[in-house]
This record gives C-alpha cells, structure tokens and sequence, in this order.
C-alpha cells in the first residue's frame, strides 16, 4: 500500500510539472511580433535612436515613444510609448483600433489592417512581453501651435 501511495505521489508530482511545463511554454507569437515590429519600421518612430544606431537598440529599450513631433497641415504628432500604452489596453483593444483608428503622418494604420489577425495578435503580444518602461510621449499638438520639442517639418507639396 505504501508504494502504491508513493508511485501515486510521483505520478502526480511528474505530471503536474509537465502541465505547468506546458503552461509557461512560450508563446510562438511573441517571436513573430518581434519580427513584424522591426520590419514594419515600428522602431524607426517608437524607439528613440533607432535610425541613428543602425538599429542596435537592445530589445529591452524599444518602443518608448519619442519627443521628435512630426509637423504638418494637421498639427503635430508625436510617437506613441507603445509599451505604456499597451500596458494599459486589451487585446481586442488593439485589434479594435486597428480596425478602426485614423491618424496623423506618418503612423500607418491603414496598412496594419493588411497583416492577418494571427499577425496583429503577434504585434500586440511582442509589445505587451516587453513590459512598461519609460514616460508618455508629448501630448500631440493643433495646427498653429509651436511646439517646445524638435520637431520633423512634414510638408506635401
């Protein structure tokens, strides 16, 4: 009886380690997010640096937001810290907004709304891995206010 006990135990214990293996195995998306970030240029606005660093940024600082406003017709428009903004917002949040959301040059989420769900899902799932790190990106400012910030002159001829 004693060493049916304890084969139970060991079953139980030998299992309960694989289910929990198996829980904090990682999520395949997150790699794939990470991917879709970089080639679609998420760095080149979110991550401050990034273009003047050829792109060595550490992974652990991207996608901060920027100071650097983008002026134009419509205003200016600074970019997003991401991670902060992630942090807060759900993931049917961020699939609504791609659906749904308008903005001002030169974010581009009318062509995030050609990546497939799977693919949107990554992006959400890479940003929300990386945690929250950094402060909010300036408030974007109406035409015809000076911003305090360097600033991107975005001007269609």
């Amino acid at each position: 009886m004693k060493a049916w006990l304890a084969l139970s135990v060991l079953v139980t214990a030998v299992a309960a380690g694989l289910i929990s293996a198996r829980a904090s195995a990682p999520d395949p998306l997150v790699k794939r997010g990470q991917y879709l970030v970089a080639f679609g240029t998420c760095n080149d606005c979110h991550t401050p640096g990034w273009r003047e660093s050829d792109g060595t940024i550490p992974v652990s600082r991207w996608l901060t937001g920027s100071s650097l406003g983008y002026r134009g017709p419509w205003g200016t428009s600074y970019p997003a810290n991401v991670r902060l903004e992630f942090a807060r917002i759900s993931e049917n949040d961020w699939l609504f907004m791609v659906r749904t959301r308008a903005g001002h040059w030169p974010m581009v989420w009318h062509d995030l709304r050609f990546l497939n769900l799977s693919d949107q899902r990554a992006i959400y799932r890479f940003v929300r891995s990386l945690g929250p790190r950094g402060v909010p990106a300036p408030d974007d400012l109406p035409e015809g206010v000076e911003p305090h910030t360097p600033y991107i002159w975005v001007v269609p001829q």
